[in-house]
């Protein structure tokens, strides 16, 4: 079975914000971009919180455009053998060093967790870090079936979040 790993944060001095996915899909690794399966919702809803069209947006300027608005992106999965892109299929998972990476994030006020198994992954490596909002969203995947205004709705609290000074 393949290794398959996570990319590296996408964060910077500024990040106030930070998503947290649990390990890229096939989609994702083949592009070499996060969230890169066409039919992912996330720079779609991430780009209604921050009233950007990110999915317009060539890759680089879109992290640009997250950076700015003091939104950073990780993993929780730093590796695992997954068959495929679901998350059900993962195995033998390492954990990110989520503690380390939250350490160095001086302005960091909300984690966001993309989906129930970053949620789940990221709460227990979390679990002794106090001061953070930690908030569950609803999976931006495609394979999680609610529709994306339903999502939505859900992720606007993102922009609370963002907007406190």
């Amino acid at each position: 079975m393949t290794l398959k790993r996570a990319f590296d944060p996408v964060v910077d001095a500024n990040t106030r914000l930070l998503i947290l996915g649990s390990l890229p899909g096939d989609a994702s690794l083949k592009a070499g971009q996060y969230y890169g399966h066409p039919q992912n919702g996330f720079w779609r809803l991430v780009g209604g919180v921050i009233a950007i069209d990110l999915a317009a947006l060539p890759y680089p300027e879109r992290l640009e455009a997250l950076k700015d608005a003091g939104i950073g992106l990780w993993d929780v999965i730093a590796r695992a053998e997954r068959p495929g892109s679901l998350d059900g299929a993962i195995r033998n998972a390492e954990t990110a060093d989520l503690d380390r990476l939250v350490s160095r994030l001086l302005h960091l006020r909300a984690i966001a967790f993309n989906g129930a198994t970053a949620a789940r992954v990221g709460r227990r490596s979390l679990a002794h870090r106090t001061g953070l909002d930690l908030l569950d969203l609803p999976s931006s995947s495609p394979a999680y079936t609610r529709p994306l205004a339903q999502k939505a709705t859900t992720w606007a609290r993102l922009g609370d979040i963002l907007g406190q000074a």
